[in-house]
């Protein structure tokens, strides 16, 4: 039993570590790919085949990635309308990086309850920050925030 208490105490960090460090990376993936499907229109196969050989990829979680990209790209009618619901502006008139991160973050609000939705928030902020045009996060935040009040308004008042 000893045994057991030890090796559940002891595996989840560094799982949970490792398994962030992976998920941020495929959201990273997730959002560079949804930026080329944008652009070029190809398929999620051809895609996906691309980053396949990405160095980023290989240190990605890939079924989260090969998730959230096929989400997104299934799903971006729909997910588009949800971000038209807390937008100030129409989606032609946002950044085709802008328009990358809230097709990913709203696929994970909607799709990946088990996901808290400040992960959501602040994953989405950073890759703003990081790909995005100089005070684009500032958007992407509060949008972020204001889906969230929405879509996880439960999850928000048990916090």
């Amino acid at each position: 039993m000893g045994e057991e208490v030890s090796n559940t105490g002891a595996e989840p960090a560094p799982k949970r570590k490792n398994s962030s460090r992976a998920r941020s990376q495929a959201r990273r993936c997730a959002m560079q790919a949804l930026y080329q499907w944008q652009l070029t229109h190809q398929s999620f196969d051809d895609i996906l085949a691309q980053f396949i050989e990405r160095d980023e990829y290989k240190t990605a979680d890939r079924e989260y990635f090969t998730e959230l990209l096929r989400g997104a790209i299934e799903q971006q009618p729909q997910l588009q309308a949800r971000v038209a619901e807390y937008a100030d502006r129409p989606w032609d008139q946002l950044d085709v990086i802008e328009r990358a991160v809230l097709l990913l973050s709203v696929y994970e609000l909607t799709n990946r309850l088990d996901v808290p939705y400040r992960v959501v928030v602040n994953e989405g902020v950073e890759l703003a920050k990081q790909f995005g045009a100089t005070d684009g996060y500032k958007y992407i935040n509060a949008l972020l925030d204001r889906a969230a009040k929405g879509l996880r308004a439960n999850e928000r008042k048990s916090r």
